[in-house]
């Protein structure tokens, strides 16, 4: 996780996110950096526009939230809430597998 974590913090800063840029932020956390680790990350996030990806999520995280803020008038049944919360995860997640590729 912590190499996701150096690849947003180089992306915020306007770095180039490369193997070698993976590896200086989390060496200069503190940790031992994997090389092999810091090179899986950089390819998958070749091409990836690392703001568009963040901006979709935030944006399907206000969607989730949305219906759940709503006053429940008692049409809807406990179990439709959750599966509805279920498609909220999976569709939260599936935005965030385009940040590996």
């Amino acid at each position: 996780m912590e190499y996701v974590y150096a690849a947003l913090l180089l992306d915020a800063a306007g770095k180039e996110i490369n193997e070698k840029s993976i590896e200086d932020v989390v060496k200069a956390a503190g940790m031992q950096p994997d090389a092999a680790q810091a090179k899986a990350v950089a390819a998958s996030l070749k091409g990836v526009n690392i703001k568009d990806v963040l901006k979709n999520a935030q944006s399907m995280q206000v969607a989730a939230a949305a219906p759940a803020a709503a006053p429940a008038a008692g049409h809807a049944p406990a179990k439709k809430e959750k599966e509805e919360e279920k498609v909220s995860e999976d569709a939260a997640a599936g935005g965030l597998a385009g940040l590996f590729g």
